[in-house]
């Protein structure tokens, strides 16, 4: 079944990923810290700290040659559509990954719609009842789901679950999963994305 959100082609006029970097930037650069809320404070420095983060991996990561070969897999056109927002530090940590790895393959149409503009949508693709993300959803050209992956790799969701059983909370939770992510670099992100093209290419 195709969703009325695909016929309405919302992921395909969704931002690419140069465009929503250009808005994430406009956001933090243009915003005085000093006129805002503390709530609106707090946002903004979780803004400006992913900035940081997704820039450092835009400017670092390579893909390896294996992630390479593993996307050309790809023949038929595909739309991969994220679903996340600029304040989210998982999504700093995995979208210049996947924008990358996109970037490889002119079959893929890589775009993004913000979460909380799109309320309707995101509550297709809840993970365990919560609005988690990033979170990706791959259609083929006449709408049919492939397959969709996140809000985070299953060894970051596993520390999450293990870090949570040991009583660890805000703000020492999210610091050893970003240290998790700083050590990682991407590795176990293109391990599940290979894993996924050889899966999809077998049906």
């Amino acid at each position: 079944m195709t969703h009325q959100f695909f016929k309405d082609k919302r992921p395909h006029n969704g931002m690419t990923y140069k465009e929503y970097s250009q808005m994430f930037v406009e956001q933090v650069g243009k915003t005085n810290p000093e006129s805002l809320s503390k709530e609106e404070k707090e946002l903004y420095d979780y803004k400006k700290l992913n900035l940081q983060r997704s820039g450092r991996i835009d400017k670092s990561y390579e893909p390896s040659e294996v992630i390479k070969n593993a996307v050309q897999l790809v023949k038929e056109k595909q739309i991969w559509m994220v679903i996340t927002e600029p304040w989210c530090g998982d999504s700093a940590q995995n979208l210049p990954y996947l924008a990358k790895v996109a970037e490889l393959n002119d079959n893929i149409d890589f775009r993004i719609i913000l979460r909380d503009s799109n309320p309707g949508i995101m509550d297709l693709y809840l993970t365990n009842g919560t609005k988690s993300i990033p979170k990706l959803v791959v259609f083929d050209s006449e709408g049919n789901e492939l397959f969709t992956w996140g809000p985070r790799p299953k060894a970051a969701h596993e520390l999450i679950q293990k870090l949570k059983s040991e009583g660890i909370v805000k703000p020492e939770l999210y610091e050893k999963l970003h240290l998790w992510y700083g050590r990682n670099r991407g590795k176990d992100i293109e391990s599940e994305f290979i894993e996924i093209f050889e899966k999809v290419e077998q049906e």
